[in-house]
């Protein structure tokens, strides 16, 4: 059995961490719409003036023709399809999908109404104003039904849901009208001054330095559809085509960086790079070369020098594209090529490509690192800063590379095997039974307690390095978000594939067949629905005072929860964190016991939001089936509302102790 080690991640700073959580909230709110713009895309290049039906029909440059009138030129400029999408339709899109992506349907409409005010109050497409009044929107939206919340008589629901929303939607309308609008506005002329600048001055190939790097920081989107879109629909509005749509969708620096792997590469990384270079070159997917280029940073320099090499040839060929190619893919980018470009564009790409591969070759030749290791933990921080699973990654690295037999028992090893082990390991438990695959055994343990008999390993990705000192002959994997890890479903798409069809019933000795917790484990006293903490520290203590009071843990088991929260962090997703004492704490523990916080706001645990804190003490695994359930809970999204709305401990004890597994 080969071994596929995860292996820790250079540290985050909190910069870099804000950077990348920046650029995916941009992304998340332009992504879900990006079919809106290819339908724009395609409409621009088909009735535009310049576009591909002039000439084509009899009576097209008449400019009462219904290609006209689609396209909004000749005597019908300014109206059409064209303008009202990329004025209206977009713009309104990212609004709403980003109020909703802050809080659901009624922060998506508070955030469409809120950029209607954005876009009605500027005078270029407003994708940035969307960008800023749709979360906005959402944002005012959820405070303000914090306000109320639970303190509205029955009856009158409704009429204050609707009303509120009404009048803070037409509140942030004006605001973006007279406010953001003008803003905005000035600041992509000013962006269009500057772009001009760079053209005239033949600078404009300079702008790689910032693309790419931003590129692989997920920041593609926001600069891409957030500047470079609305300058370049402009400019193609005016001029039939804009060399803007190809400054950060050329997929030449990409292409060249995987075709280098191909030649130079070692290990997973050569093996997967030319599969990975369709995907990027036809597929349009860039995200794809994203962990290669982390893996080894210096390859930053092969695509800058790679995109600068395409702009420079665009801009010497004077091509460029009628809309936005989404996605990078070289179909999508000759879609939209415009009439006369079509050299330059290719040329653009094949230079990019040569240049980036030069360079990028280079610096394979000189490196003498292992590719394989290495590739799997930048595609796990490529996950993490887009903020969820990549849709591609499973061809350069999945759960259990290499793996050459069946899959029969798994663990989650944690550093106490007490709290976020055992539930991790309760999520995984029930995917896997789920999936149909019954006989394989799913357990949790600390990890000093791990030994070489397990086919497969999971655990926190800071910990997989001395989780593979005990267990080198297993396969490794690495999460970062115990409830909800995209790496859960790769290992069930593993076990389609080593374990077959799978058994249907769950093994006698799995842990959710143990018997519930006692209700004493979660006294009453223990429940608190109002916290006073303000951050990670102050929830920690007090999770553990209440242990502490119920008689289940000493003093002492408080200072290991500390210790254990700065060894590794035990928020868990979903807005649930399980602060738990260390290993070595062990001796502190009376007996079983839980306590239950909820606060108004969540807190901040290490830049995630934690808005229901659970103080573990587990002597034994009599709590295990009582984490179960909790697990449970938290993975329904119906039972974490009615947590959030219980008025009294009973209540809140009651779905705890009450779900079905």
């Amino acid at each position: 059995m080969s071994q596929a080690v995860v292996q820790e991640p250079p540290e985050r700073t909190g910069v870099r961490v804000r950077v990348q959580k920046l650029g995916t909230a941009l992304s998340n709110m332009v992504m879900p719409n990006i079919a809106a713009f290819i339908a724009w895309g395609l409409i621009t290049a088909l009735f535009i003036e310049q576009g591909w039906l002039q000439g084509i029909f009899a009576g097209l440059r008449d400019p009462d023709g219904w290609v006209a009138k689609i396209g909004g030129w000749g005597a019908y400029d300014g109206a059409g399809i064209v303008g009202p999408m990329i004025t209206y339709l977009l713009p309104i899109l990212i609004g709403y999908t980003g109020g909703r992506m802050i809080h659901g349907n009624r922060g998506a409409v508070v955030g469409a109404i809120a950029t209607v005010g954005v876009v009605t109050g500027a005078d270029v497409p407003m994708f940035l104003g969307a960008m800023i009044m749709g979360p906005l929107g959402g944002w005012c939206m959820k405070k303000l039904d914090a306000l109320w919340e639970g303190k509205i008589r029955p009856g009158f629901e409704m009429l204050v849901d609707n009303f509120s929303a009404g009048i803070l939607g037409m509140i942030l309308a004006v605001f973006g009208f007279f406010g953001i609008g003008p803003i905005v506005s000035a600041f992509t002329r000013a962006a269009g001054n500057a772009v001009d600048f760079l053209v005239e001055n033949d600078l404009l190939p300079l702008t790689s330095i910032l693309i790419e790097p931003a590129k692989v920081l997920f920041l593609n989107n926001a600069i891409n559809h957030g500047v470079l879109t609305p300058l370049g629909t402009t400019q193609a509005l005016e001029t039939g085509k804009s060399i803007l749509f190809l400054l950060e969708t050329n997929p030449g620096p990409g292409l060249g960086i995987l075709l280098a792997f191909t030649v130079f590469g070692k290990g997973v990384a050569r093996a997967s790079a030319p599969g990975a270079a369709v995907i990027q070159f036809f597929g349009g997917i860039h995200e794809i070369y994203f962990p290669y280029v982390l893996m080894k940073p210096k390859l930053i320099a092969a695509v800058i020098l790679g995109g600068m090499t395409g702009v420079f040839i665009n801009v010497l060929f004077g091509s460029g594209l009628r809309a936005p190619a989404a996605p990078g893919s070289i179909i999508a980018i000759y879609a939209q090529t415009a009439s006369g470009s079509f050299l330059g564009v290719t040329l653009s790409v094949l230079g990019a490509a040569a240049v980036s591969f030069v360079v990028a070759a280079f610096l394979l030749k000189t490196d003498r690192a292992d590719d394989e290791q290495d590739l799997a933990a930048a595609t796990a921080s490529m996950e993490e800063m887009k903020g969820k699973k990549s849709s591609v990654s499973s061809a350069l690295v999945g759960a259990g590379a290499g793996h050459s037999g069946p899959i029969r028992n798994i663990v989650f090893a944690c550093d106490a095997g007490m709290g976020s082990s055992a539930m991790g390991a309760s999520v995984l438990r029930r995917k896997i039974q789920q999936a149909g695959f019954g006989d394989v055994k799913v357990t949790n343990s600390a990890i000093s307690n791990l030994t070489d008999s397990y086919d497969l390993v999971v655990s926190h990705r800071d910990l997989t390095a001395r989780a593979s000192q005990k267990t080198g002959s297993a396969i490794h994997v690495s999460v970062d978000d115990f409830m909800s890890s995209p790496r859960y479903d790769e290992i069930v798409e593993q076990l389609k594939q080593t374990n077959g069809a799978g058994a249907q019933t769950a093994p006698e000795d799995a842990p959710d067949d143990e018997p519930a917790a006692d209700v004493d484990v979660l006294p009453l006293s223990s429940i608190v629905l109002s916290g006073s903490a303000s951050s990670a520290a102050d929830a920690i203590d007090e999770a553990g005072r209440l242990l502490v009071d119920a008689g289940a843990v000493d003093p002492a088991y408080v200072a290991a929860m500390h210790d254990r929260e700065n060894s590794i962090s035990t928020y868990m997703g979903n807005g649930l964190a399980i602060p738990h004492g260390t290993n070595e704490a062990k001796d502190a523990i009376r007996r079983t016991g839980l306590s239950f916080v909820r606060y108004p706001e969540p807190i901040d645990w290490n830049g995630k939001p934690a808005e229901f804190v659970v103080g573990i003490a587990g002597a034994g695994k009599d709590h295990m089936a009582l984490l179960t359930k909790i697990a449970q809970i938290f993975l329904n999204a119906d039972e974490v509302a009615r947590l959030r709305q219980a008025t009294t401990a009973e209540e809140v004890r009651s779905i705890l102790m009450g779900a079905q597994k």
